[in-house]
């Protein structure tokens, strides 16, 4: 069988024919946008930019009317009604807080400053060569000589009571108390509900035993009664220091021992001799003042004398020292605690 032979390509090839298109079709050139116009229609807020092609070749617009909703008369209506009700619950609050305490009164508490709570900081912790402990006070604005006078607040007179500072040093002392449970090994998931608990059951028990004793002793003011309140809170700031001090004396093991006791004794002496010194001016009002304070008792009876005096030796002296061992009170052995933490559980 013979293999054919190889025929040879044409001289001319035939000429190459590119494909022409049939239908034309413009790539438009990509351009930024043009700035939205300012306009002062209700176009404002709308998500699509005051214009919204149509589909299916449409031409139409769609404008969202969003910045004439006020300008509907349904929604003023709507508005005042939702206005009038927040005035009238707003008020409603006002008068129903004020009926036990009074919120002026409680803003002149709470008007300190930086260096009045350093200042009282170390007044509390360091009581011992304080003078004089009277508070000062200023004419009202009446210029008679009868004219009322009245405290001035914390940040001008480090001898007024504040509630900054014992509210503060309530949530560093629940704070804290949880930090040192977790240091010693000692910390469960309940330590710092159980330690808000007995802060606040102290803080409760102490205003009402004030709140009997100001009813036995014959003190109406409401004024006095949130001196006694701010007063005993001071008491957190000593069981702090006794914390923290007695933790690095014993190196972890609690408030126990002789280092531990030697604060306590330390920061119980100051913060009694502290309110012995502060709550004379407010149980014991001197006589002789020669501008006697609005709203407070200038004269006070013989027996009625003997019992403040009575009443504020146990209050600085024993009461004080209950609380104050109570609240500085930390378990140093672990197992113990968490064995007590669960028996508190499971009851």
């Amino acid at each position: 069988m013979q293999r054919s032979s190889y025929a040879p390509p044409p001289a001319h090839s035939p000429p190459l024919h590119h494909p022409v298109p049939q239908h034309v079709s413009t790539v438009p050139m990509m351009r930024s946008p043009p700035p939205p116009q300012s306009q002062s229609n209700s176009n404002y807020g709308s998500p699509y930019g005051g214009q919204a092609g149509g589909g299916g070749g449409g031409g139409g617009s769609f404008v969202p009317g969003f910045g004439g909703f006020m300008n509907d008369p349904t929604a003023q209506m709507g508005y005042q009604v939702g206005k009038t009700a927040l005035n009238a619950g707003q008020e409603m609050f006002e008068q129903n807080v004020n009926r036990y305490v009074s919120i002026p009164a409680l803003k002149h508490y709470f008007n300190v400053s930086t260096p009045y709570v350093l200042r009282k900081l170390l007044l509390v912790l360091f009581p011992w060569r304080h003078r004089p402990w009277s508070r000062e006070q200023r004419p009202s604005s009446s210029a008679s000589p009868d004219a009322n006078y009245y405290f001035l607040p914390p940040r001008d007179d480090i001898n007024s009571p504040d509630m900054y500072i014992p509210v503060m040093a309530i949530v560093t002392y629940i704070l804290l108390s949880t930090l040192l449970a977790g240091l010693r090994g000692a910390f469960h998931p309940e330590v710092m509900g159980l330690t808000a608990t007995t802060a606040f059951v102290v803080v409760l028990l102490e205003i009402l035993g004030l709140k009997f004793g100001t009813y036995i002793l014959s003190i109406s003011n409401d004024s006095q009664l949130l001196d006694l309140v701010a007063y005993s809170g001071y008491k957190f700031v000593g069981v702090i220091v006794t914390l923290v001090v007695s933790e690095i004396l014993n190196r972890g093991r609690g408030t126990g021992g002789w280092a531990g006791w030697t604060i306590f004794t330390y920061t119980f002496s100051a913060n009694a001799f502290f309110l012995l010194r502060s709550l004379k001016y407010v149980l014991l009002p001197d006589s002789s003042s020669t501008h006697p304070a609005s709203g407070s008792m200038h004269t006070v009876a013989r027996s009625q004398r003997t019992r403040r005096t009575q009443f504020l030796f146990i209050y600085s002296y024993i009461v004080q020292f209950v609380f104050m061992w109570v609240l500085s009170r930390q378990d140093s052995n672990p197992t113990q605690a968490k064995t007590a933490a669960a028996k508190i559980v499971g009851s």
